[in-house]
């Protein structure tokens, strides 16, 4: 990468993980990343599990921990904050559950020297991207309808609208106006990058479901209560940036 004059500078990037109950996977994650990266923030999402007593044996990580589960957007958000406050040129962020293989951090470490776009986002969908396991039937419906709708509105070209492992350029996100605290914080962020005019890549990743069985909770573990929701958080994030 180079700064505005010129010359050649390393980026310094942050990475993030959501974590909320990951006592199973948080060690290894932790372990596995920090040979990518040294700089690695935890945003525990109030866990009621082990989580909280591994991180506190942690002296490799920083932790931001909220007292009450707030949601995934919550921890997103709050990450995109931190990196922004400490300085830090790039966020990568990816979840703890082993379903995003640390060991494709060099793969976007890549993108982003190559410096030619704003949101690197990994993909499961893409044609040269890895099938490990199928995901489940009402996951990529929704994930299939719910991109052909951004990519329809936005006139973006996503093929996996809800990949939580992406790279982000804080000055480009810093104009981003997020409040969505929950799982349908995607949807907002993806309007909020298209009014901004970021400049978006995908990257292939590795397609894993370790647990189909996980749930979202509560309403959201229904299929069309989780569909409508998405569409609702959808047409309300293009009503309030002005995107006709």
């Amino acid at each position: 990468m180079k700064n505005s004059t010129g010359e050649n500078k390393t980026a310094r990037v942050l990475l993030a993980i959501p974590v909320y109950n990951e006592e199973n996977y948080l060690d290894a994650v932790l372990d596995e990343v920090g040979k990518y990266l040294k700089n690695v923030l935890v945003v525990d999402d109030g866990s009621t599990d082990q989580s909280k007593m591994i991180l506190a044996r942690r002296k490799d990580v920083c932790v931001v921990s909220h007292k009450k589960n707030c949601g995934y957007g919550r921890s997103i958000i709050q990450a995109f904050n931190f990196a922004m406050g400490c300085g830090f040129d790039w966020i990568i962020t990816m979840d703890c559950d082993l379903q995003h293989e640390p060991s494709r951090i060099p793969n976007f470490l890549g993108a982003i020297a190559e410096d030619d776009a704003d949101i690197i986002s990994g993909s499961r969908y893409l044609a040269d991207s890895e099938q490990q396991d199928q995901p489940p039937v009402d996951r990529r419906k929704i994930n299939k309808l719910i991109t052909e709708s951004i990519n329809q509105k936005l006139k973006l070209n996503l093929t996996d609208a809800f990949c939580g492992f992406k790279a982000c350029r804080l000055k480009a996100i810093e104009k981003l106006s997020l409040t969505e605290l929950g799982y349908a914080m995607p949807l907002e962020f993806w309007v909020e990058v298209a009014r901004h005019e970021l400049r978006v890549r995908e990257i292939p990743i590795q397609l894993i479901y370790n647990d189909p069985t996980r749930h979202f909770g509560g309403d959201l573990d229904n299929e069309k209560t989780r569909l409508e929701h998405y569409r609702q958080v959808f047409e309300r994030s293009l009503v309030r940036a002005g995107v006709d």
